[in-house]
């Protein structure tokens, strides 16, 4: 490695926390995982556009976030940049917190999540989960009504 001391340590610091070299089995895994990405990533902006289409017409909605969407404010940009959307749809419901956490709470396909990255249709209500380290105050005037979702992979059903 070259460069400035400090991106050099940084990279040094890197590899000695996530390794050097991938084991063979995580090795295998990924390749394997290449092999159908195109389809996963296809599915998963036909998903969360059809989300967010059918959220936009919802009379419970108050405002759909997604670049896919000519009601997007950068949805020109997007067209130009992207060939597909992604997997994150946003959204406020109309109502307060309460209102928004019921919508959560009700929900049946996504689970729960602090997080997105994960390969389950996840959903969050970013004033209560990410917005943690704001006064309870600040959080709802964020983000009250806002709804985060990820739909990896595309439409997924609960085996019972």
């Amino acid at each position: 490695m070259c460069g400035r001391a400090g991106l050099v340590q940084a990279i040094k610091d890197l590899r000695g926390v996530l390794g050097g070299v991938l084991d063979p089995q995580s090795a295998f895994l990924l390749i394997r995982g290449l092999k159908t990405l195109h389809l996963r990533v296809q599915r998963q902006n036909e998903t969360a556009l059809a989300v967010a289409r059918w959220l936009e017409q919802h009379p419970r909605v108050h405002r759909v976030f997604y670049p896919g969407l000519p009601s997007h404010p950068d949805h020109a940009i997007a067209l130009k940049q992207m060939r597909g959307f992604g997997g994150v749809v946003s959204f406020r419901v109309r109502g307060d917190a309460r209102a928004t956490s019921r919508v959560i709470d009700a929900c049946r396909l996504a689970t729960i999540a602090p997080s997105l990255g994960a390969t389950e249709t996840l959903i969050e209500q970013p004033a209560y989960m990410s917005y943690f380290e704001l006064t309870p105050r600040s959080a709802r005037r964020s983000a009250s009504s806002t709804i985060w979702s990820g739909f990896p992979w595309g439409w997924k059903t609960r085996r019972t």
